[in-house]
Parts: C-alpha cells; structure tokens; sequence
C-alpha cells in the first residue's frame, strides 16, 4: 500500500474542505476524527471515489503517511489541539512534522513550538483564513514554524492556496507562533474592516432613509472603486435576500448584537502589550461587546431617545460619496494600526516578518483581501522600513486628498446621533499621528505632581521632579 502525502484531523466543515482541496491538487491523504461516524458519513458523500483513505485509530492513521510525517490538525482551539498533539506523539518519529490549522493563540503555539521541537519533532502553526469556501477552493495561508519544515510542507500549500497576479497566497511567514501570530492581526483587521463597513450601512440606512435595494447599488458600485473588496462584495449581496416568512430584507429580520471568538480581543491585547496604538479595532471590538447588550440598550431606548432617524438634510449623492471617502480613509488607518502592529511584533518576537509578502498573499482567498492590498503591498517593497503607511506617498495623498469628506461625515454622524466609533477612531488616530505635540505634557506634570513619576523637558536631557505645590 502507498502511504498517503498528509493526513488531517478533525473533519469538521473546514477540515472536510481542505481535504478535498489537498486531494484535488493531487496529494492522496488520510483522514481522521474522533467520532467515526462523522469519518462514515464523509466518505460516503463528500469523499466518496476520491483519493482518501479513511483512518480509525491513531496508529493507523500515523502509519499510513509517508516519512516525514506531515500532519495536519483542524481542530477546535486549546486544549482540544493539545489533546490531539498528546495522542499523536508516542507514534511519531523525529522529524515528522505537525501543522495546527486552528485559529490557535500564538503563545499556545509557542509553548507547543519549543515542546515539539525539544522531542525532536517539528510543528508549524498555520492561519488558514478564507472560511469555508476558501479552504475549498483557495484559502489565504500563514504557516509560521520551522523554516525547514515549511519547506517540506511548501509543495502542498503552494498548490492549495488561493492564486492571485503574482502568485500563490503562501508564504513562510517566520519562526515559531509568526503565523498564528499575523492571522490573529489578520482578523483584529477583519473586525476594524466589518465595523467600518457596518458604520456606513447605518450612516446611509438611518441618516438617509435608504432602502436595502438602494443600498445594494450603492455598494455594487462602490466595489467597482478603491473600496473594491471581499467584504463590501458580500455586503452589496446581502441587501437582496429577502426573508421567506416575512417578505422584508432578510438583514432587518437579524438582531444586532455580534459574536466575537477572541482573536479580535487577542489582537487588542496584544497591541497593548506592545505599546501599538490600534483604536479602530479597539472601537471594532467594544462595539460588537456593547452591541450584546440587546435588552439593556432597547430598556434605555426608552428612556433615552435617540435622535438618529433620518436627519441628513444635505445634498444626498454628495453625502453618500463622502461616506465612500470617509470609509476609504478609515479603512487606510486600520491597515495601518495592524501593519505597524505586525512590524513591532516582529522585531519584539523576533519573527523576521516581511510586511509586503503579508499584504501580498492577503490578496486573495482571505476575508480581508481587496484591491488595496496591492498598494500596501508595493509601499512596502518601496520602504520594507517604512514606520506607518499613512507616510506612504501614495497613502498620504489619497488620505489628505479625501480628508475634508471624512471629517464632514464625522460631524455629520454626531449632529445626526448616529454611532461612528471605528470611524471617529480612524480619525483620531490619523489627527493625533500627524502632530508633533500632544497634550500628554499636561498628563506628564499631573503624574508627577500627585505620584512623583517625573517628567522630561524640550530643552535639555534628563529626568525632572517637581514640587508642585512649592
């Protein structure tokens, strides 16, 4: 019997799907999970007559791979990735290689990194992102790990991936938890991006009265300008289906209160731990968190009126171009918070990321990829130590060309009631970036007068201390 190029674990959708993709670009593999009646059930519709071969135990799955092992888990984030890992290790040789698929924590896979790779085994943490019809057909991948063991998983992830003008959406990301750690920035950006996207829904729904049909031409066409994007794709999509039941737009039948899973959350940790200011996802993420408060907010509805319904009196093709731009500008500072995130994790963790292959393999099979990855990309080819893209050239100018637009759709939004934060956060963060003098020296002397934390003047070095009240 030949023994099969990779095997996976955990045949849940995502893990279905990237068997059959794995399958499809030629490369036999073995599959197994847990129940096995998910294995049956598999085999008998999805897989049937394909170059799978079904696995039942541990042993057996192991044995019927060619050496080295390669290993693919796609299972439920944590301890359930352990416990996979925990079985897998009497039966494996030096050498074999495990990837974890999952949207895993990066310290989770640094711990499992150095642990691995002390038994002489290698392990390579993989974002995989594109959902389920990327891992099908195409996702965006990020491994991370061992250089080494990249390499001898490269032939099957170049096939794999998604394909864009310029190649596969692969590349080795860099050493130890490098690749959980960029999808995890990944999908801080993914939050920024939604709510955004989310902000401009609401600003054009409630400032104008719009209905879901005018909403999706809105959309189609902006998809045809630098908005261009997965997601605005997707969002012009939604405004036309239609509930069966009630003949309204399946969208207004949703109750608004979203889910996070805790990238999102990681990902603002993280920055803080860094010293990285990302308020646009920060905004993304407390809006999804006070969003979940459907009962609270709808008992302080009635006590608080608010005065969003409907109240733009302005030019409306003119105020719908400038949320276009607003969103725009906002959408250029978030990349910039998770790229300048990505640049300082990779000099504090020591990765060795390159930012412009990052943009570049985003730009297809991921939920983030857009037009605009391609700019991103090429600013950091131009200056690979470029410190934030709003310097960029082609940024910069595109961003003070569109600002006058933003900031009239900022005041807008609060003299109509209606909620902007990623959009307000945006534009703080672009404000505060571009000036040489804040009013922190105002927080400096306040901490120094009640905690003794001392400050530093403009006009010579040193640490100073004053007795404030002297």
């Amino acid at each position: 019997m030949t023994a099969n190029s990779i095997g996976l674990i955990g045949l849940a959708v995502m893990g279905e799907n990237l068997a059959l993709n794995i399958e499809r670009n030629g490369f036999p593999i073995s599959v197994y999970n847990r129940s096995r009646e998910k294995t049956d059930a598999f085999m008998a519709t999805r897989a049937a007559g394909k170059n799978l071969s079904p696995c039942f135990t541990i042993p057996e799955f192991v044995q019927s791979l060619a050496r080295p092992r390669k290993i693919l888990i796609m299972v439920k984030a944590g301890a359930p990735v352990d416990a996979v890992i925990d079985e897998l290790r009497p039966h494996l040789d030096p050498g074999d290689i495990i990837i974890d698929g999952g949207n895993s924590h990066f310290p989770d896979t640094e711990r499992r990194t150095q642990a691995l790779e002390a038994a002489n085994l290698k392990f390579i943490g993989m974002g995989v992102s594109g959902g389920e019809e990327g891992a099908l057909n195409g996702p965006s991948l990020m491994p991370g790990g061992q250089e080494s063991a990249y390499q001898e998983i490269a032939p099957i992830t170049e096939k794999i991936a998604a394909k864009v003008d310029d190649g596969s959406c692969v590349t080795y990301i860099g050493r130890g938890s490098a690749g959980h750690y960029v999808k995890m920035v990944h999908n801080g950006i993914e939050y920024g991006d939604m709510q955004l996207i989310a902000e401009a829904y609401d600003l054009l729904k409630t400032g104008l009265a719009l209905s879901a049909a005018e909403l999706h031409d809105i959309f189609m066409a902006w998809n045809e300008t630098e908005l261009s994007s997965f997601l605005i794709e997707i969002t012009a999509d939604i405004f036309t289906k239609m509930d069966d039941e009630t003949g309204v737009p399946l969208v207004d039948m949703i109750v608004d209160a979203a889910a996070q899973k805790g990238t999102g959350k990681w990902t603002v940790e993280s920055a803080f731990d860094l010293g990285v200011p990302i308020p646009t996802m920060i905004a993304a993420v407390t809006a999804r968190v006070i969003s979940s408060y459907k009962e609270e907010r709808m008992a302080a509805a009635k006590e608080l009126p608010s005065m969003a319904t409907g109240t733009y009196t302005g030019d409306r093709t003119a105020f719908i171009n400038a949320v276009r731009d607003a969103l725009y500008c906002s959408k250029i500072c978030s990349y910039a918070q998770g790229m300048a995130l990505l640049g300082r994790a990779s000099e504090s963790y020591q990765y060795g990321l390159n930012l412009a292959e990052i943009a570049r393999i985003w730009k297809g099979g991921c939920i983030i990829r857009a037009g605009f990855l391609d700019g991103i990309k090429n600013a950091y080819r131009r200056d690979p130590a470029l410190p934030n893209l709003l310097i960029d050239p082609g940024f910069k100018d595109t961003i003070l060309t569109k600002e006058s637009a933003w900031r009239h759709v900022v005041q807008a939004a609060a003299g109509m009631g209606v909620a902007i934060p990623a959009f307000s956060a945006s534009l703080d963060y672009f404000d505060s970036y571009r000036r040489d003098r804040l009013p922190q020296n105002l927080t400096q002397a306040q901490r120094d007068y009640f905690g003794a934390h001392t400050y530093q003047r403009l006009d010579r070095p040193g640490s100073f201390h004053t007795e404030w009240t002297k």
